[in-house]
């Protein structure tokens, strides 16, 4: 049978999703825990890999396995053998053509930037401290340059290897409350490196280094060496994945942790 699960993880300790030859990921982790429920190897698939730093509120994964649980006891059995920084929110049985990754529609990513002139010493792995004051109007406006269908290669990482550069930007927003600044963003798929490359870029226009219009040059130029620097990977948080209705996957939390 396939199993699907919610996945939560801080990111901190771990040198990004995929299982590494050296150093640890959250899937060797979450891998290792399931074959000890299961009573066998387990090799999980997820929605979307993240990054070395990079959190999620809302991963999916799924998995086969021969054995036979209830989605109870996926999900406290996997629990009671993960550490404390990774956790199963969720866990169904679900049809055979289910796939975490090739069936989803969409996923939602949040950055947030802690802007005032102190460092934090509590959201020090959550956020990216920024000290010079940023305009968020500024930012929020140059954002929506970069909505639709485009070619991102200018935002993309040099290692990327994603088939094609053209993704559909959904949703882009930039807002503000207190010292805190909010990027969500939601598209169809997202290259690697995309979401910070674009906070970095909206970051230097909201710093007024950058008119708001540049951002459609960096754009239209499709060279990453024209987009400046990225954004660090502890302040962005996988948020949700989406999925067809029909495929019984629970809807996911968006709230800001």
């Amino acid at each position: 049978m396939r199993i699907a699960l919610g996945i939560e993880y801080d990111g901190t300790a771990y040198n990004g999703w995929q299982r590494q030859k050296t150093g640890l990921g959250i899937q060797q982790c979450l891998e290792e825990a399931l074959g000890t429920v299961a009573n066998h190897a387990v090799e999980v698939t997820c929605a979307g890999r993240t990054d070395t730093g990079v959190h999620a509120t809302g991963q999916v994964v799924h998995f086969d396995t021969p054995s036979v649980r209830d989605d109870r006891g996926w999900l406290l059995g996997a629990n009671s053998h993960l550490p404390d920084d990774i956790c199963v929110m969720w866990a169904r049985t679900v049809d055979d053509d289910f796939h975490a990754r090739f069936l989803a529609t969409g996923r939602n990513y949040r950055y947030r930037i802690l802007n005032r002139f102190e460092r934090s010493a509590i959201h020090r792995h959550r956020a990216w401290w920024v000290y010079k004051p940023l305009d968020v109007a500024r930012m929020h406006e140059a954002a929506q340059q970069l909505l639709g269908e485009h070619d991102f290669s200018a935002f993309r990482a040099a290692g990327c290897g994603a088939n094609t550069p053209r993704r559909i930007i959904t949703r882009l927003t930039v807002s503000r409350d207190g010292d805190w600044i909010t990027l969500e963003i939601s598209a169809n798929a997202f290259l690697q490196h995309m979401v910070r490359n674009i906070t970095g870029a909206l970051a230097a226009i909201g710093e007024g280094e950058r008119p708001v219009q540049w951002i459609a040059e960096v754009l239209e130029s499709r060279d990453r060496k024209e987009g400046g620097v990225a954004a660090p990977p502890h302040g962005l948080t996988l948020v949700s994945v989406d999925y067809p209705k029909a495929a019984g996957i629970p809807q996911q939390p968006t709230g800001c942790p």
